[in-house]
């Protein structure tokens, strides 16, 4: 027998992100779908983000009617629904994922869609779905504080540290369309340097100081566009990528790091690239102050959805 609503009893019960329906009360065909994936127990530091769902639709209630300022967009009845928190088991990690991926799967083919995590090791059960359903590699843009390619986890063979290196390795996405932003952490160079090594492109948090609007991150914006053309891209956009004074409440806060206006500014001009998901991870509430970490992520997961919602057009 098993029970695993444990650490889910913070799930939607007060309206989805942005005030969604349920799949019941709503579209079932709609577009766009949320889902949390409420899990942390690959946490290195501290946990917490099993919360982060919860927290991340509570702080989207406050963009009221969610007309997107740039892209004059909002999500219409029909086109959006949210799935709440999946049910999942929450004490083993390969136990998990394995019960995520025919759950992502079934989700993927119905809709285009936007995973609340959650701590950064359910990214990969998600790529292996999308690998599938796709039936190739995948471009992947990857907002992260660390680089997450060590080839063990504190001696464990995986966890939020290793997803990245286990993608390129299983073939999941293309590494040469790789593109990391926001890194800074501690950690040997094997690891740091992986993705350029391998064809890909980093953007530590060194080279972006100073840089905020389009014209100054240019260069970019340029080349992560040149790269990945046409490719289907998947966005995995880890909290700690900001900098702690705007996003206080994650499980591995690493000073130096990205503004929120450097986030919009890259989300927003990539606008028209092949998006085909996302996901949002490590946000860990209890560590946050004022709700600073939950309403930047809600922000980032809707400026997200707006510019997707320009397909509809």
């Amino acid at each position: 027998m098993t029970h695993d609503s444990f650490a889910f009893n913070t799930n939607t019960t007060f309206g989805g992100f942005l005030n969604a329906p349920a799949p019941s009360q709503g579209a079932a065909t709609a577009p766009f779908a949320i889902a949390g994936i409420a899990w942390d127990g690959s946490v290195t530091n501290r946990p917490g983000a099993r919360f982060g769902p919860y927290q991340i639709r509570r702080a989207s209630h406050m963009l009221c009617d969610g007309i997107h300022p740039h892209f004059e967009t909002a999500a219409q009845p029909g086109t959006l629904v949210d799935y709440g928190d999946l049910a999942l088991p929450n004490t083993s990690l390969d136990a998990m994922r394995a019960a995520l991926l025919p759950r992502a799967m079934a989700l993927v083919a119905k809709h285009h869609m936007l995973w609340l995590g959650g701590d950064h090791s359910i990214t990969l059960p998600l790529l292996r779905a999308y690998r599938k359903h796709f039936g190739k590699p995948l471009a992947l843009v990857h907002f992260d504080a660390h680089c997450d390619t060590w080839r063990d986890h504190f001696g464990e063979p995986s966890g939020h540290g290793t997803w990245t290196y286990e993608a390129i390795a299983e073939g999941l996405v293309d590494p040469r369309l790789v593109t990391q932003i926001g890194i800074r952490s501690a950690g040997k160079k094997e690891a740091r340097e992986y993705v350029t090594r391998q064809g890909g492109r980093v953007f530590n948090a060194r080279e972006l100081r100073g840089w905020e609007n389009a014209v100054q991150l240019s260069g970019v914006i340029d080349n992560v566009r040149a790269r990945v053309g046409s490719a289907p891209v998947y966005l995995s956009l880890d909290i700690d990528c900001l900098d702690p004074a705007f996003a206080p409440g994650t499980g591995t806060p690493e000073p130096g790091g990205m503004t929120t206006n450097q986030v919009l500014t890259l989300l927003e001009a990539w606008h028209d690239l092949n998006w085909i998901g996302m996901d949002c991870c490590e946000v860990s509430p209890p560590y946050d102050h004022a709700e600073l970490t939950s309403n930047a992520a809600a922000v980032f997961v809707w400026t997200y959805l707006s510019h997707r919602l320009l397909t509809l057009r």
